[in-house]
């Protein structure tokens, strides 16, 4: 089946959708001010040696200079070998070629090394180096040697115009000879346009950035499936032509600038589709619902019949409901881009047959995320574990924030606890301060509490501290916050 991407680029935010059968499938979202430096290169210049921290400071033009250590030098030591005191290897005032690989954080400037690493859409390229690495995700031992037969193959030699190291990514396993070759000519492409820049700019100069999202989308996104990427923006339009006719010419075709009056994102209701994205409860069109739970640790799906009735017996129900949900489930893992361990509570099914067919339900459709995805199958107490690739923030973490009121743990105390945490609270503030009054000013819900139903508790109290309490109601204030005033 084909898909369409949207891209709705402004200069705060691009926001990327992918959308197949009419639904959207993914989204991607790049805020301009949020946009780090890792990966970019520059032009350096040496501004300080340090040998007790066997450290330096390099200039690349930003604010403070930033910090390069000795064992991120290219050069520093033969493998197996003590690394080159950084003295001897660099001086006040030197050029030198260093990519960016920690963002400056708060005080400190960014962490560099100068061995370069360029990636692409399957291969990291290592232009400095001869290795051929293969991810430690892919496959086994004899799928690993096939695939390192096949890249040395492709990459050549240097004396042949070829050379280079390149590491193959984990969306590299089942890429063909054809798509290796796309990529590893990008890879060269950008590494000589590098070397030239080097050649001719100053120091302190951005050699270059890494890819933005519209730039991202041909090189990731972009596959045989595409029919088109259309982009409401002329100016980005037309760089994203340049851009495909240098390194990637066979998906310049696909490419279609938007014109029409109505947003872009409003042909699919890609914005509906997002909010839905960032509710706990997803309905599904039989009546039946997921539930989503995300967590530090992990992700929890529970499945529900809801409103469902439509089978001739029970176990009718839950079978089509859990074959709804399967279909559903891999379509929001990827458009919530969640990852890491996914636990599946689907529906409890009496019959095998079943279970094997959600099951195969659910893998037909994992098989469209371009992000990998492992599926363990179901446990003994018939939930289904998988896990998915972390590739970037989810997109509640990256849209959203915990919530000021409950401190995102989903739920706040009642109007009635809050009470008691107030009178327990004013008796230790007596027994530690000789107070005239205590005023306590909390939430109207709450002080309407303490003058109604528990006003009997709260004047038992008084009495028993030898001290008025006197309420006040502060209209902004969340439940469960209060301030106890002495006076």
């Amino acid at each position: 089946m084909m898909e369409d991407i949207l891209i709705n680029w402004s200069p705060q935010e691009t926001r990327v959708a992918v959308v197949e059968n009419g639904a959207v499938q993914e989204l991607h979202i790049e805020r301009t001010l949020e946009r780090g430096l890792v990966g970019n290169i520059y032009q350096g210049k040496v501004a300080r040696v340090l040998p007790g921290m066997q450290s330096a400071f390099i200039d690349i033009g930003l604010e403070r200079a930033a910090f390069l250590h000795v064992a991120d030098l290219h050069t520093a030591a033969p493998r197996g070998e003590q690394p080159t005191p950084i003295e001897r290897l660099l001086f006040e005032g030197q050029a030198l070629m260093v990519q960016v690989i920690k963002d400056p954080i708060g005080t400190k400037g960014a962490r560099l090394s100068s061995q370069v690493s360029i990636a692409g859409r399957m291969l990291v390229h290592l232009p400095q180096d001869e290795h051929i690495g293969i991810s430690q995700k892919i496959g086994s031992p004899e799928v690993r040697e096939a695939l390192r037969e096949r890249m040395l193959a492709l990459v050549g030699t240097r004396d042949s115009g070829g050379g280079g190291g390149f590491i193959l990514r984990t969306n590299a396993e089942e890429a063909s000879d054809e798509e290796l070759a796309a990529d590893i000519e990008y890879l060269r492409k950008t590494w000589n346009t590098i070397r030239e820049r080097a050649l001719t700019l100053p120091p302190g100069s951005l050699l270059h950035e890494d890819l933005n999202l519209v730039q991202r989308v041909l090189r990731d996104l972009c596959s045989d499936r595409t029919a088109k990427v259309r982009i409401d923006s002329r100016l980005q339009f037309e760089a994203l032509q340049a851009f495909g006719q240098q390194y990637m010419p066979g998906s310049v075709v696909k490419l279609e600038h938007y014109a029409g009056e109505r947003p872009i994102f409003d042909l699919s209701n890609i914005d509906v589709e997002v909010q839905r994205a960032l509710s706990r409860r997803v309905d599904l069109k039989s009546g039946g619902y997921l539930v989503f739970d995300q967590t530090e640790a992990m992700t929890t799906i529970d499945v529900n019949t809801g409103a469902f009735v439509g089978a001739k017996n029970f176990d009718e129900t839950i079978f089509k409901t859990n074959l709804e949900a399967a279909g559903a489930i891999a379509r929001q893992l990827r458009l919530r881009n969640l990852g890491g361990i996914v636990i599946v509570d689907f529906i409890d099914m009496g019959r095998e047959e079943h279970r094997q067919a959600v099951l195969a339900e659910l893998r037909k459709h994992l098989a469209k995320d371009k992000t990998k995805v492992a599926v363990g199958g179901f446990t003994q107490l018939g939930l289904l574990e998988l896990t998915r690739k972390r590739t970037r923030e989810s997109l509640a973490r990256m849209l959203c924030e915990p919530c000021p009121t409950c401190e995102g743990r989903g739920q706040v105390k009642t109007a009635r606890t809050v009470c008691y945490e107030i009178l327990r609270e004013i008796l230790r503030e007596a027994r530690q301060f000789s107070a005239r009054e205590f005023r306590v000013v909390a939430n109207a819900a709450v002080v309407e509490m303490l003058l109604d139903e528990e006003s009997q508790h709260l004047a038992g109290l008084s009495d028993f501290i030898g001290r008025p309490i006197s309420l006040t109601a502060e209209p902004g204030n969340q439940t469960e916050h209060y301030d106890i005033v002495l006076l």
